[in-house]
């Protein structure tokens, strides 16, 4: 991880401080790379990827059997019916 670190020089204000600092930022590429890895998620296991799918089978498999005993209308597309 690279650290951006500016030094006061002597004279120096606050403002023309800060725009250093964030010049010096933006050049070494660090907000980039913590954006591009904020919202990462970890690769799924086999063992999960196999368990949600044997949920979504199941699911579909109980809401066919409830059309067929008509306790639930057909349902096509998305949205209310």
């Amino acid at each position: 991880m690279i650290n951006a670190e500016v030094v006061r020089t002597g004279s120096e204000n606050n403002l023309n401080l800060i725009r250093r600092f964030t010049k010096k930022v933006q050049g070494s590429g660090v907000l980039p790379r913590v954006r591009s890895i904020r919202y990462a998620t970890r690769k799924q296991s086999e063992y999960v990827k196999q368990k949600k799918t044997l949920k979504v089978l199941k699911r579909r498999e109980e809401v066919s059997e409830m059309i067929k005993m008509g306790k639930m209308n057909e349902f096509t597309g998305r949205g209310k019916k």
